[in-house]
């Protein structure tokens, strides 16, 4: 025996379905994000001219959205598991000496909200494959550019803020026309060279710090040497101006005025001494 079916209750649970169908094929762009729409089958395939503002949309089977950020992005590839990705992302490049050098770089960048499109269509991937592959080939392909021109001695000193700061102006002009404004490249932490290398700069780098160290002691002893001898200098012109000064007129000058007006007990003359009695 067949149980047929109300019309009431057919029409409902058929309503109920396309409602599934309906919020399942509905798609959102959230705040902070541009949404690019990509036809994946016939005659329209490809990227849609117009990006996609904060909202619901309609997505078709025939349809794919692409969400990207338009606010700052922060990421690292560092050789840390706990850091970015569990992978070593690490960059190493070489000197103009051909010593290998690798360290953890971070970036801090956004994304014009006009040029999304653009974006997608010359890249064909999401905001994280775009990170992880094509900014990140960027930045590595101008240190190894940048780092080419330097010495190992100068990057491990004051040259290596010389080198990220060339790194950054690069990748700029790089992305900068295609969207992608980047904010800074920065280094995360220290370059790390190969052991060798690090003990022969940290010996040079002792060796200079004494030699500095002798100069400016010797400097401070021929500094004071010369403050001696000017001060020998100045106290004997000091006792050759007072000799000259001590005529005899002067000293019967001093004489008189120190005199208590009183003669001294004893004078001796040429032949024999006397006792003159006070008054």
């Amino acid at each position: 025996m067949k149980i047929k079916m109300k019309p009431t209750k057919m029409k409902s649970k058929i309503v109920l379905f396309m409602l599934i169908i309906l919020a399942t094929a509905c798609s959102k762009v959230p705040a902070g994000y541009v949404g690019v729409k990509v036809n994946l089958y016939g005659t329209s395939k490809g990227v849609q001219a117009e990006e996609l503002a904060v909202g619901r949309y309609w997505i078709g089977m025939n349809e794919e959205l692409y969400t990207f950020p338009t606010f700052t992005q922060n990421y690292v590839w560092t050789r840390s598991s706990t850091e970015g990705s569990p992978n070593d992302e690490s960059i190493s490049f070489q000197t103009n000496e051909g010593v290998v050098v690798n360290t953890d770089v971070g970036i801090s960048y956004h994304i014009n909200s006009k040029k999304v499109t653009d974006i997608f269509q010359k890249y064909r991937k999401g905001i994280d494959e775009i990170t992880d592959i094509y900014i990140r080939n960027e930045v590595r392909d101008a240190m190894i550019k940048v780092a080419s021109g330097n010495t190992v001695e100068s990057m491990y000193g004051l040259g290596k803020n010389d080198f990220i700061t060339n790194v950054d102006s690069t990748v700029k002009a790089q992305l900068q026309p295609i969207g992608i404004e980047i904010e800074k490249v920065y280094l995360v932490g220290e370059l790390r060279l190969p052991e060798n290398i690090v003990i022969a700069l940290n010996a040079k780098i002792e060796a200079t710090q004494r030699a500095m160290q002798r100069e400016n002691e010797l400097k401070e002893t021929e500094a004071q040497a010369k403050m001696d001898i000017a001060k020998a200098h100045g106290v004997a012109e000091a006792q050759r101006l007072t000799q000259q000064s001590l005529t005899p007129e002067l000293l019967r000058k001093l004489w008189i005025e120190k005199w208590d007006g009183h003669l001294p007990n004893y004078m001796t003359g040429n032949e024999a001494s006397f006792l003159i009695g006070n008054k």
